[in-house]
């Protein structure tokens, strides 16, 4: 199974950036636990700031991978390209979200990603990536 974890702008930030709202840990020394916790899996994972280089990523791997981690990050709710790009390809998609959007600034209440994707979790912590996997794993 090959699943890709596609984080997006500031995400590189994680353990230095607003700690209250997002932890301590960077992404880079959680993902190294998920790849320990699921050795039967090929996981990669992508980062970008760009918007285009995000859907670049989701074409390039959208109809050979098993599925998609997508943490958006604040084109979560400004990107209709993105939401796009969900929509055309195969390979299924999990909206992800280390914080509570719902609990959060207004405006980030509203996904425009959400309608393309199987499911949405938000609210675990870097924990939601894992749920996110877990389900993927189920529906193979």
């Amino acid at each position: 199974m090959k699943i890709i974890i596609i984080n997006g702008p500031n995400l590189n930030l994680l353990g230095t950036r607003e700690e209250s709202v997002y932890g301590n840990k960077s992404f880079d020394t959680y993902f190294g636990e998920l790849q320990d916790r699921y050795k039967e899996v090929k996981l990669e994972y992508f980062q970008s700031n760009v918007e285009g280089e995000l859907i670049d990523k989701l074409q390039e791997v959208g109809f050979t991978y098993d599925g998609i981690l997508l943490n958006a990050g604040g084109y979560t709710h400004t990107s209709v390209a993105i939401s796009d790009a969900i929509a055309a390809i195969e390979t299924p998609v999990i909206e992800v979200h280390i914080s509570n959007i719902f609990a959060r600034e207004e405006f980030r209440h509203v996904s425009l990603l959400s309608k393309n994707c199987v499911g949405i979790i938000s609210g675990f912590g870097l924990d939601s990536y894992r749920l996110g996997l877990e389900s993927l794993l189920q529906d193979q």
